[in-house]
């Protein structure tokens, strides 16, 4: 265990702290109906979520960037996204309890995402989550995003703590990464959108989780 005391939790947003997936494939088979393409099952759009719109681009259409029409799409889907983005999603069952204990043990908490922050910040605004989080990291206000450390090294110097005192919480081997490498303690959130074939077990995690009720045992530890 680590000898400093634990300061803070922060949590990837889309997939762990955030179920946005049902917005994602209401605006996903829009764009493919635009386009007279057969929709996608839920579940296929879902599992790609965490990995972004280019992903979420190939993923409908079978194209990738060197296609004409590739990055079109992708702002026509970015344009829908921001139109219905809080409308289905909420957080993840077990969450808002989480973070309410996170609070009562004067446990700062934050988010450190990939997605950018001009859907970040109206998505937690229209959300109003409180207790509000202490950070919020999007690509913006890095230089070099997950699985590069330093979020985890931004999110210390906003918390007014060291990364190793940052418990972070993220459902793709990025974000584990990004954790490990900045000396965090991590935890995969097996419950989140992981891609076909990927074993959260296997991404060298402190812990691994399939429901957030069981991350606040984990946190209790370094109490």
């Amino acid at each position: 265990m680590n000898k400093l005391p634990l300061r803070a939790v922060m949590f990837d947003l889309d997939g762990t702290l955030l179920d946005t997936a049902p917005d994602f494939v209401v605006v996903v088979n829009q764009l493919l109906l635009e386009q007279q393409r057969p929709v996608l099952p839920d579940a296929t759009i879902r599992a790609g979520v965490s990995n972004g719109s280019k992903a979420l681009i190939r993923l409908a259409f079978g194209i990738d960037e060197s296609n004409t029409d590739f990055e079109p799409l992708r702002q026509r889907l970015l344009t829908l996204y921001l139109q219905h983005i809080a409308v289905h999603t909420k957080p993840f069952p077990g969450i808002e309890p989480l973070l309410e204990k996170i609070a009562e043990h004067q446990l700062a908490w934050g988010i450190a995402t990939n997605k950018p922050e001009a859907y970040t910040t109206p998505l937690m605004d229209a959300l109003n989550i409180r207790p509000a989080p202490a950070s919020v990291i999007c690509p913006e206000h890095v230089q070099r995003s997950k699985p590069d450390p330093e979020s985890m090294f931004l999110a210390g110097k906003h918390l007014g703590c060291e990364p190793q005192q940052i418990i972070f919480i993220g459902d793709h081997k990025r974000d584990i990464d990004c954790g490990r490498d900045a000396g965090s303690i991590t935890i995969a959130a097996a419950y989140g959108y992981v891609d076909e074939g990927d074993d959260p077990t296997q991404w060298n995690a402190d812990y691994c989780v399939n429901h957030a009720d069981e991350i606040w045992p984990i946190i209790q530890q370094y109490l």
